[in-house]
Formats: C-alpha cells, sequence, structure tokens
C-alpha cells in the first residue's frame, strides 16, 4: 500500500477557528487579542519590507509590484492592510468558513484580495511563489512544523523573504499565553493554544534553515499593561517573531 501523504493540517484546530469564523471582524470580540495585536506586526512588515525591497514606508503604496502569501490568514486581518500597501495578496487558509468570512469584508469594504481555501502543500505544489511570505501565528496550530515550514520556503522566491511569528515554548508562556490570556483574562476561548504545540525559536531556526532560509532578524513582543499596547521587546520568553531571508540567485 502507498504511504499516507503527509499533512500540515490539524483537523481540530481548523474546526475550533471555524466555530469562530464570524468573530474575526468584532474589535472586541474573541479575537480582540488579534485587534490588539495587529499594530506592532503590521509596522514590523511595513519596515522590513520596505528596507529589503528598496520601498519608501512612508508611500501610500509602498508595496506594489510584490507578491504577497498571508498563509493561516483567517479572517483576513493582515491581508487588507497589504492589499491597501499595494501588494498582490493571496489569502490561504485551511478553513473554508474562514475564507468566505475574509471575501465578504473585503468585498464590503472594497479590497481586492485572492483568497483561497487551501492548504501550504498544495500551494508548494502547484508551484506558486511569492516575494513576501506571512506566516503570523500559524506553526503553534500546525500537525507537522517541518513540513509546513519547508512548504512556505519553497514558495519564497529568491531574494524573498518570510515573516514568522508564534509563541514560544517556556513555562513563561504557559503561565502567561495559555493560564492568563485564556484561563484567567479570558482573552481568548480556553484550547486556543496547547503547551506541547508551542515552538522553540531555535526549534523554528532550525526548521527554516532546513527550508532553505536564513533568519536575518528576530524580536520578542510584549504587552504593556498600562498603555494596553503590544510592543516589541528583546523579551522572546512568550511571543516572538523572525524574519528569514532565501539567498538571491
Amino acid at each position: 500500500m502507498p504511504e499516507p501523504r503527509r499533512s500540515t493540517i490539524d483537523a481540530g484546530e481548523v474546526e475550533r477557528f471555524s466555530a469562530l469564523a464570524a468573530e474575526w471582524w468584532n474589535p472586541n470580540g474573541k479575537f480582540r487579542p488579534l485587534h490588539k495585536f495587529n499594530p506592532v506586526r503590521l509596522a514590523y512588515i511595513r519596515d522590513q519590507v520596505a528596507a529589503r525591497f528598496g520601498r519608501d514606508p512612508r508611500a501610500a503604496r509602498p508595496f506594489e509590484g510584490l507578491r504577497f502569501l498571508d498563509i493561516g490568514c483567517g479572517g483576513g486581518l493582515l491581508c487588507e492592510p497589504m492589499a491597501r500597501l499595494g501588494a498582490e495578496v493571496v489569502g490561504a487558509d485551511a478553513s473554508a468558513t474562514n475564507i468566505e468570512v475574509a471575501k465578504l469584508h473585503a468585498a464590503e469594504v472594497g479590497v481586492s484580495i485572492d483568497y483561497r481555501a487551501t492548504t501550504a502543500e498544495e500551494l508548494a505544489d502547484a508551484g506558486e511563489t511569492f516575494d513576501v511570505i506571512l506566516n503570523m501565528e500559524v506553526v503553534e496550530h500546525v500537525a507537522d512544523v517541518d513540513l509546513f515550514v519547508a512548504k512556505c520556503g519553497q514558495m519564497v522566491r529568491p531574494g524573498g523573504i518570510m515573516f514568522v511569528a508564534t509563541i514560544n515554548r517556556t513555562l513563561k508562556a504557559l503561565g502567561l499565553a495559555i493560564i492568563g490570556a485564556e484561563y484567567v483574562l479570558r482573552w481568548l476561548p480556553r484550547g486556543t493554544h496547547q503547551f506541547g504545540k508551542l515552538v522553540r525559536p531555535d526549534e523554528l531556526e532550525k526548521a527554516l534553515g532546513a527550508a532553505g532560509l536564513t533568519v536575518i532578524d528576530r524580536t520578542g513582543v510584549i504587552y504593556h499593561p498600562l498603555a494596553d499596547r503590544w510592543q516589541r521587546s528583546k523579551d522572546m520568553d512568550v511571543n516572538y517573531m523572525v524574519l528569514a531571508e532565501k539567498a538571491s540567485v
């Protein structure tokens, strides 16, 4: 018998986020933490992409001519700002329900985005390539991190970059990101994150290296309670982002 094909999809995770789909664009709903988190992510992406491709981050559409993939895009919280900045955006998610929500919202606000209910491996196997891949808060939800990162890396064009944001597997993260955020403060539904599936920076960097990518920047992200906002930090014990490049030919 042929060996079963490996997959990055965790069916339980897809079902969990599909059930919350209608909440994606409610800034005070169950995805409120992502809405709060978005400004620090957007600023990091804008500045790094502009620096990489020689663009003016203050321009109205600095990403004109660049092709982006937001893998695990959910309801499109990152896709829409990238499209407004001029990028050609493909938003992909394993949940068809999330994709329908994203399509509906994009149509309501008049933003053009190519949304697809698909997986990283299907896109990679179809030969899709991108200048920039956004891989944000996804790796901790997939079934096979190494395969997922490999398939995403396969789609980065020579000279292109990939952003990865996730949560470190530390006791501090268990206390703050899971017990604190899900059970005490109830910022997120219980069960959103599983401690054993969190990814340490060294594990992520090893997977990126195996995928032909080199990490060129890393930053922690912390919550500032008095200001009620997220900000970049040297502290990568809980939330962190890395930026990796594929060498030019």
